[in-house]
């Protein structure tokens, strides 16, 4: 059977319509555009916007800065976005809105509020921040955009530094922002909700002064931002584009998230079936390097973790910290030699093209990758590192999907978002990386374990998986 993808080649996809989902927004000249599962953007103009980008020089797989290029014009300057963490972060909230923002060309600097740069996330996950706030006291920010989690909230909350910058952010009217507990954790207490509707996390919903609380996925309330989780961070992270930069960049972003484009297409497609279940913690690596895409390794990272998965982060670099594609620092559990004294039930690839070109060259990987598929146990890979399975001879005979610029023209372009052949899986990535991370989880433990971890991020899953 022949592969459903080549690298290197043109893609081919047509726009698909992208179905309503609920959004309130306070703030007056602002119409709705929806984005697809559950989460929307306000938007100023028509539904036009939600159309699918059909690029007629597509980026090839040597081309890893196309995929982190910033959207905006170059006239246009640009806004100066602070994101702040803390130990407890949710690492998913923070990666995605970095990433998000400085894809739509914002200066984003990620500010630690504790008294080192590294912080451990709420999954485990290990971030550097750029700075500590304390140096960011006297900084006017166009935005500060805050990260959930637990403790991560209660952190941010306690920092006096934060209070005073974001509440001078509140007084001068400009923009701010909060997801998952933040909003009724951090803002609350600080006296930053007075007289906006807000939304959080479901947990935290009892928090909110009653007359308030609303129960949708995105809230704007003039300058206040809410949202409720990691499974709305998407939609949140765009919200907040919209506003700093309008509609024509916030839809460039979301159709390079792949946001938009193919929402009609099945979820996720199944052929030679397989049980995926071991009669012990699963055990998962996660190969990573410099140019690794970070909302890919986080999410997987983090969604295995909250299934209870074992997962490892593992760099193929000489050092465990790395810089993902668009300039988040992340910290592996192990390097890659190290890893290897290990046996994995499941070896995933995140994407990023310039990653792929370092994960093809390891020779450890390479041959991690060629024993777990001689052992049959299973492996995978999202966005552009399908590449590097397909460079291996991994995917012979194998139905797969990747990114849509790897993609040939032959392609089906109802090809859903997340194919598993066996035991392979495979993922266009970005946006859709959540549905192969639960994808993951329904193999290994059932729909139930993953409709669970799925309620907890405030993510729509499907009844039949």
């Amino acid at each position: 059977m022949a592969n459903h993808f080549v690298p290197n080649a043109h893609p081919k996809f047509s726009p698909k319509a992208v179905p309503a989902a609920a959004i309130t927004v306070s703030t007056p000249l602002l119409t709705l555009i929806p984005f697809q599962q559950g989460i929307t953007v306000p938007r100023k103009l028509s539904a036009k916007a939600t159309k699918a980008l059909s690029p007629t020089s597509p980026p090839m797989l040597s081309t890893s800065v196309s995929m982190a290029t910033s959207t905006i014009p170059p006239s246009m300057p640009r806004k100066k976005v602070l994101v702040p963490i803390g130990f407890g972060t949710e690492e998913m909230e923070a990666v995605i809105i970095i990433d998000v923002l400085r894809r739509a060309g914002a200066a984003v600097t990620v500010a630690s509020v504790e008294s080192e740069l590294e912080i451990e996330a709420s999954a485990g996950v290990k971030l550097v921040a750029d700075t500590l706030i304390s140096s960011c006291s006297n900084e006017v920010f166009d935005l500060v955009a805050l990260p959930g989690g637990m403790p991560g909230s209660v952190r941010l909350r306690d920092c006096e530094i934060l209070r005073k910058i974001t509440s001078r952010q509140a007084e001068e009217k400009r923009l701010y922002g909060a997801i998952c507990a933040a909003p009724a954790v951090t803002l609350l207490p600080w006296g930053l909700l007075r007289r906006k509707q807000t939304t959080c996390h479901p947990a935290f919903t009892d928090k909110l002064p009653t007359f308030w609380a609303v129960q949708s996925s995105i809230q704007v309330s003039g300058e206040l931002t809410t949202s409720r989780g990691p499974g709305t961070t998407f939609g949140f992270a765009l919200a907040l584009v919209e506003q700093l930069y309008g509609e024509s960049v916030a839809k460039d972003v979301g159709e390079l998230l792949l946001m938009d484009s193919e929402s009609d297409c099945p979820r996720k497609e199944e052929f030679n079936k397989v049980d995926w279940s071991v009669d012990h913690t699963p055990r998962v690596l996660i190969p990573i390097a410099n140019g690794s895409q970070g909302i890919e390794l986080v999410t997987i990272a983090d969604i295995l973790r909250r299934a209870k998965v074992d997962v490892v982060i593992a760099s193929v670099e000489k050092s465990l910290q790395i810089l993902t594609s668009t300039g988040t620092k992340v910290v592996a559990d192990k390097l890659i030699k190290e890893a290897v004294e290990s046996t994995y039930d499941l070896i995933i690839l995140p994407g990023g093209a310039a990653a792929d070109e370092r994960l093809n060259k390891s020779r450890i990987l390479k041959k991690m990758l060629k024993e777990q598929d001689n052992a049959q146990r299973i492996y995978g890979a999202v966005c552009s590192s399908p590449a590097v399975l397909f460079k291996q001879g991994l995917l012979k005979d194998k139905r797969a999907v990747a990114h849509p610029s790897l993609e040939t023209e032959s392609t089906k372009v109802d090809t859903a978002k997340v194919i598993i052949d066996g035991k392979l899986i495979t993922s266009k990535g970005f946006y859709n990386v959540i549905d192969f991370a639960l994808a993951v989880v329904s193999k290994l433990f059932g729909h139930a374990r993953a409709r669970s971890v799925a309620e907890g991020l405030v993510f729509e899953y499907p009844r039949v998986g």
